[in-house]
């Protein structure tokens, strides 16, 4: 399969993909992805729809106290922890980093909650580096179109940025993501009406 030929489809398909967390700033998307984790954004941005209109900024999710922003996010799972980890990052912004999302990787994974794929995240859709963050939905999606192989989200990451041209980078974790979670589900893919099933190596669905 050409790669360029892939991608290009990608882009025709969709010109401009962006994440589907609803945020005003940097500093809610952080929040919003760190709620993420085994969570779906739909659940994530109805809890944040009320929490931002409070809370919009570290020191006021800091005003609200730990159970103030629980009551927010407790219909999503895990809330506790993350409770607790949104709470000692807004922490660490106010004293640390002027209240401001900090733009090295190295900075954002001191966070609590923010692992590297949150930082990819953080790093790709708002400061426009050429990163990919490796949810079960490009683990998946990498491997059926044959982009990559591995056990592992690093290894699947490692792997796509040395193969995907860089013009493409940028909006590869967006095309990638999207299509697992509406095309190419992990049960009953829509491989007959997918854009690229007379590319696609694997082509799952028999009836193809």
């Amino acid at each position: 399969m050409n790669i360029h030929t892939l991608f290009t489809r990608f882009k025709e398909h969709n010109p401009h993909p962006t994440t589907e967390l609803v945020y005003e700033s940097v500093f809610q998307l952080l929040i919003s992805v760190i709620l993420s984790a085994q969570a779906t954004d739909v659940s994530v941005n109805r809890a944040t729809q009320t929490l931002f209109k409070v809370a919009p900024t570290p020191e006021a999710i800091l005003s609200l106290g730990l159970d103030g922003l629980k009551k927010h996010i407790k219909s999503i799972g895990l809330f506790n922890s993350k409770a607790d980890h949104i709470m000692k990052t807004c922490e660490i912004l106010v004293q640390q980093f002027k209240s401001e999302v900090p733009h090295s990787r190295k900075d954002l994974e001191s966070l609590p909650g923010v692992g590297r794929k949150t930082a990819n995240v953080i790093l790709n859709t708002a400061f426009g580096e050429p990163t990919l963050a490796v949810d079960t939905h490009i683990f998946r999606v990498a491997q059926r179109l044959g982009l990559a192989k591995g056990k592992t989200p690093l290894a699947i990451e490692q792997q796509l940025l040395k193969k995907i041209p860089a013009e493409y980078k940028q909006d590869a974790h967006h095309w990638l993501i999207l299509h697992g979670r509406y095309i190419c589900k992990a049960r009953n893919p829509l491989c007959g009406s997918c854009f690229l099933s007379d590319i696609c190596p694997t082509k799952i669905n028999p009836n193809l």
